[in-house]
């Protein structure tokens, strides 16, 4: 198996072990049910375990309509956002299990958009397959044009964890490839290389493609040394959620890296590579303490599928090999906040 043949195969295979109990509110049954143990894949999504759990709880619950939700130490858990983003989210040092909280009342509406289990889990996922077509090619037709079989064996494989079925149809859609900064030998059929397509300038040295990027920024305000002094979490008001595509430049003789997306998202706060200008209009590097602090934050760290990112990264590399299967790429980013 090629490395990133088995890059991809680790996404897909990637899983996170969950501890979840029942709220004390909603425990009916005497002695309380021992929490449930579930390994969650990590490009699921928490209503998919519902057939899991609920026949777990059955018993200890009370009477009424069942409205599953989760939370974390009293944070509810946005449910379309993939389980593996939430926990890179959330845990800056990996807790495991990772121990949630289960809810089957009391559904937050006020802070949760409303959930109708599979169907609404589904549906996220094909619009955002849509949006990244668009990102990708300018148009969402290959989507669309898609027969209600496909689209349906598309999203079983994606529930089912099945690579072997998602890269069967995936082609299907026609996203492209981003060609590989070292081999340049990308297959657009393979999943692991199928990102939009790519241009050429006029003078035959730039090569653009547009990448589907979904940003959670976490701002702390507290300088820390390590991840296990990052404060909790008590509010979705500390992330900052950012949608926008990454316009990928590939010049001959440069490597467009992760820091360069990045800093195309966030220049703010990228420090160390700040430009000015010097003479004749020739850019020059300076060093981040000539840059003000008072006006920069910065990067504690970025991760994405459960890894601690190096920056200097090839973007390209990334991108085929970490997205999620409805092609876009979800970065956490963990930032301290400039001082004012």
């Amino acid at each position: 198996m090629a490395a990133n043949e088995e890059a991809v195969k680790y996404v897909w295979e990637g899983a996170i072990p969950l501890q979840i109990h029942l709220h004390k509110s909603e425990v009916a049954s005497h002695p309380p049910p021992p929490p449930a143990l579930v390994l969650a894949p990590r490009i699921g999504y928490l209503p998919l375990l519902d057939h899991l759990i609920k026949p777990y709880f059955k018993d200890s619950l009370p009477p009424g309509e069942d409205s599953i939700w989760f939370d974390y130490k009293g944070l509810p858990l946005k449910w379309y956002i993939p389980t593996g983003v939430l926990f890179d989210l959330l845990c800056a040092e990996p807790e495991r299990p990772w121990n949630l909280t289960i809810h089957f009342r009391g559904y937050p509406s006020n802070v949760l958009i409303p959930c109708e289990g599979e169907d609404s889990v589904k549906w996220n996922f094909v619009n955002s397959l849509k949006e990244a077509a668009y990102i990708i090619n300018g148009n969402c037709k290959n989507v669309m044009n898609m027969s209600q079989s496909d689209q349906e064996d598309l999203w079983t494989s994606v529930m089912n964890g099945d690579l072997d079925a998602y890269t069967r149809l995936s082609p299907k859609i026609k996203m492209g490839n981003i060609e590989d900064e070292f081999s340049r030998k990308a297959s657009v059929s393979s999943p692991q290389s199928r990102q939009g397509g790519t241009e050429i300038d006029v003078a035959g040295q730039v090569k653009t493609a547009r990448v589907p990027v979904r940003l959670y920024v976490r701002s702390v305000s507290k300088d820390f040394e390590n991840l296990e002094d990052v404060p909790e979490m008590d509010t979705w008001d500390e992330i900052s959620y950012l949608n926008r595509p990454v316009d990928f430049l590939r010049e001959e003789g440069k490597c467009f890296t992760l820091r360069d997306a990045i800093e195309s998202l966030l220049p703010e706060y990228i420090r160390d590579r700040a430009q000015t200008s010097g003479e004749e209009g020739e850019e020059r590097t300076t060093d981040a303490s000539d840059v003000s602090q008072e006006t920069r934050g910065e990067i504690k760290m970025v991760r994405i599928q459960g890894i601690e990112m190096k920056l200097e990264i090839p973007f390209s590399w990334v991108v085929n090999n970490l997205m999620n299967p409805e092609f876009y790429l979800h970065v956490s980013v963990l930032v301290k906040e400039p001082q004012r």
